[in-house]
């Protein structure tokens, strides 16, 4: 359970068309972009500002860095840890788990 000082955030960044996108599952943050490392600084700036607005709230609340992520984003990510990936539509470029 992520909590405002410790936890993970899986992410992936993928190219639909001409526009990329930027995904933090557990938090539901999507941003877009022209430009692939314009994306990846947006989506970790994002992050991290989420996660510092939660700081700022008193009292306990885990709900907002814990939410369930959009169904379309959780096939995507098991599809790319899956054995035998099933090819894809979308370029994806980046995914992994960061550190909060």
């Amino acid at each position: 359970m992520n909590t405002a000082q410790k936890g993970t955030v899986r992410s992936m960044v993928f190219k639909d068309g001409d526009t990329w996108y930027g995904v933090a599952l557990e938090f539901n943050i999507v941003e877009s972009g022209d430009d692939f490392d314009v994306v990846m600084f947006n989506l970790h700036d994002a992050i991290t500002g989420y996660v510092e607005s939660q700081k700022k709230i008193k009292g306990s609340r885990y709900a907002p860095l814990n939410q369930k992520s959009d169904p379309e984003y959780e096939a995507m990510w098991k599809n790319l840890h899956a054995p035998k990936p099933i090819k894809s539509p979308y370029h994806v470029k980046y995914f992994g788990v960061t550190q909060i």
